[in-house]
């Protein structure tokens, strides 16, 4: 298995060459040439497995200069080690009579990111013995908050690795700036800066390509890779948890073998949504790809009229980390929906950069609506989910699953598809606490976030994880913030 850059065919490496190196030199985002077959055949075998088995046999297509030992290896590391308090690693919760909750919440840092970040760091310590390269590896990311934590404590004194976050100031939750700001590890690092995600995000592209950065970088034996879903084997495990997911279905007799389901996903960076159309192009049954958005709605526009526009206003919501207005991981969709036409593919995002906006041609559109489809809610709709799921379910949700909620319940009364869907549950309910308890109709005012949290634990009767209660007596290591156009001299002293 190959890999080719979207804005460079000719630019091809392995696929440890595409975990190391995370983005190519001119900016594109490394893919498959060529997508995996996942038959039916396969899915039965699949069906009796547990998880590090399936995702023993989804790996093994992707990663072709692995051996098997050397996956399992990686797998077991990053799935097997107790890290997750879910033997399933990622368990499903029934949610009325056609819907199922995928939690996957349930690694270290209590968000969907664990699921790669826990297994990116071992895929990438194999990748550097393969390469035999001798320079240390930096570890460059942009986060708008869960990512950040995620990457941090996956990549925490990996030998011969540094890893520097960046992430917007007023663009987390308190929780999440507090698992970043108290981060263990002398390999890691974190700054804030003034901005929003996209300037964070557009900063770290930009560092990835800026000629003296690079020239500094190996004057010191230094090399940039990166733990954003813009890196392949951020979003390769990502394919994972979507087939198993179904596999549970079919083994909990919810579904025949075969049987087609939708899958809703809350998602800004278009990563994680990505990761489900890959697994349907390789024969998961998956009738629809429901994209659910938050106030920050261009991507919910984009699938309705085909024209991507981020010059509009951007909103902080009580869903963090999806306030993004440039999708990174849509150059990938958009790559295989355009026949693989790098030179349309670079045009797009020259335009994006610089007019910020862009527009697919109708027949690309209509093989968008094919696959996809959009919605979005605001922060009204959002804390109406929270409660209304807790009063009708007695669960317990965040933000982010519930704008996948609100969405779903969206699509289904418009369209009337009753298809079962799997809809995708990305962190735990503790990690906002005030947006939770306010959603419940408690006042948090005067409350600091583990006094809401324990509110939260008396009404819900469950308690807030370990991990994240056990941040009120850790120490405050990170506290500086940058300008969002000093990121490189913030790396300079950093590094």
């Amino acid at each position: 298995m190959r890999y080719q850059s979207t804005r460079d065919k000719t630019k091809r490496v392995s696929a440890s060459g595409a975990i190391l190196q995370g983005i190519s030199s001119e900016g594109g985002l490394f893919v498959p040439e060529k997508l995996p077959e996942l038959s039916v055949q396969r899915l039965e075998k699949m069906v009796g497995q547990d998880y590090i088995q399936r995702a023993q046999g989804i790996l093994a297509d992707f990663l072709s200069d692995f051996s098997q030992e050397e996956i399992a290896r990686c797998l077991q590391n990053a799935y097997g080690s107790g890290s997750f308090s879910s033997a399933k690693i990622a368990p499903l919760s029934r949610l009325g009579q056609d819907a199922y909750l995928l939690e996957l919440w349930h690694g270290p840092t209590c968000a969907f990111k664990d699921m790669a970040l826990q297994l990116l760091p071992q895929l990438m310590a194999a990748s550097v013995e393969k390469s035999g390269g001798k320079e240390e590896i930096v570890i460059l990311v942009a986060t708008s908050g869960d990512t950040g934590k995620a990457a941090l404590e996956g990549f925490r004194d990996v030998p011969g690795i540094r890893i520097v976050v960046f992430y917007p100031e007023e663009g987390v939750s308190p929780l999440q700036k507090l698992q970043m700001a108290t981060q263990e590890g002398e390999n890691v690092f974190v700054a804030a800066i003034q901005g929003n995600f996209d300037d964070a995000q557009t900063g770290v592209k930009r560092l990835f390509t800026d000629r003296e950065v690079l020239e500094k970088l190996q004057a010191k034996n230094q090399i940039f890779s990166s733990a954003n879903s813009i890196n392949w084997g951020r979003l390769l495990p990502q394919i994972v948890y979507y087939v198993s997911a179904y596999c549970d279905l079919v083994q909990e007799e919810q579904i025949a073998l075969g049987d087609p389901v939708n899958i809703c996903v809350p998602t800004g960076n278009f990563g994680n949504i990505l990761a489900a159309y890959y697994a349907k192009r390789m024969g998961l049954p998956v009738q629809k790809l429901i994209c659910a958005s938050n106030r920050n709605n261009v991507l919910a526009d984009f699938i309705a009229t085909g024209a991507y526009d981020r010059n509009r206003p951007f909103y902080a919501t009580t869903s963090p980390s999806m306030d993004i207005l440039v999708s990174s991981n849509l150059e990938r969709l958009l790559f295989d929906l355009m026949d693989e036409d790098d030179a349309k593919i670079h045009d797009l995002m020259r335009r994006l950069e610089t007019e910020g906006r862009y527009i697919v041609s109708p027949q690309v559109l209509l093989r968008l609506q094919a696959d996809f489809a959009g919605g979005f809610c605001d922060e009204a709709q959002t804390a109406d989910a929270i409660r209304r799921i807790y009063d009708r379910y007695s669960y317990l949700c965040d933000p982010h699953t519930a704008v996948a909620v609100s969405v779903y319940e969206q699509y289904r009364a418009k369209s009337a598809d009753d298809t079962k869907t799997i809809l995708v549950s990305t962190a735990s309910p503790f990690k906002f606490p005030h947006s939770v308890l306010s959603a419940l109709g408690e006042d948090p005012a005067g409350l600091d976030e583990f006094q809401i949290a324990e509110r939260l634990e008396r009404i819900s009767g469950r308690s807030m994880p370990k991990q994240l209660s056990d941040l009120r007596e850790k120490p405050i290591r990170f506290t500086e913030c940058f300008a969002k156009d000093q990121m490189d001299r913030a790396l300079e002293r950093i590094l």
